[in-house]
């Protein structure tokens, strides 16, 4: 008996559909002119802190908005809700966010027309990397607390990302942390990356974050008409 085996090559991305989806709400977030901003990090990197003081530095000048993204409770969010609008996206246990609960969370917030959109992202240096969430601009947060070896332990958060912000500078005298060395092995990574330092809790560094996110609706939101 002749046994003939034929292999069938199916050459179809089978993400197709989700990257057609997150672009489609990046060009509609765009048209009435709100930039979608993805904060990435370890767990404590200081994001809430961050996005704190942010909605301060803007109070009367850019409006913004918050999707916290967290395995269980919403701690962060009541932080955040004080200030801006803030909607809660809760895992259940998934150490990533998806674009269809950032919409169930976009809608939870009734839509709201802001300059700004900022997704807290679950704190996780490893899976959030692969999701797209229709953002506009990436960044990914290292606190100077967790090492200075984090770009290249997880190249993919620092290759899918366009920005580095290192936190809590206000503690580099207490910590073996060189702010050099963490962004000469992110630009070897990714060499295009926008470095920045902030210290939120004294507001060190802010003014330029802030600038830089401005610069960043205003080009990247030309680019998308």
């Amino acid at each position: 008996m002749t046994v003939i085996h034929q292999t069938i090559v199916v050459r179809r991305d089978v993400h197709a559909k989700a990257k057609a989806d997150a672009e489609a709400e990046r060009r509609r977030l765009a048209a009435r002119g709100t930039l979608a901003v993805n904060l990435l990090s370890s767990p404590g990197t200081g994001k809430t802190t961050l996005l704190e003081a942010t909605a301060r530095a803007w109070a009367g000048r850019y409006t913004m908005a918050v999707l916290v993204g967290d395995l269980e409770t919403d701690r962060d969010a009541q932080r955040l809700r004080r200030l801006v609008p803030t909607a809660q996206l809760t895992t259940g246990g998934a150490c990533h966010l998806e674009l269809p609960l950032v919409r169930r969370g976009l809608e939870a917030l009734g839509d709201p027309p802001v300059d700004f959109l900022f997704i807290e992202n679950v704190g996780n240096l490893v899976c959030p990397a692969s999701h797209d969430l229709a953002e506009h601009l990436r960044v990914v947060l290292v606190s100077v607390t967790e090492g200075d070896d984090k770009p290249g332990k997880y190249p993919k958060m620092f290759r899918t990302s366009q920005a580095m912000v290192v936190t809590k500078l206000d503690l580099l005298p207490h910590v073996p942390f060189s702010v050099d060395a963490v962004e000469a092995d992110a630009r070897r990574i990714q060499p295009a990356l926008r470095c920045l330092q902030v210290a939120a809790l004294g507001g060190q560094g802010i003014d330029h974050w802030c600038e830089y996110l401005v610069t960043e609706r205003e080009r990247r939101l030309a680019s998308q008409q």
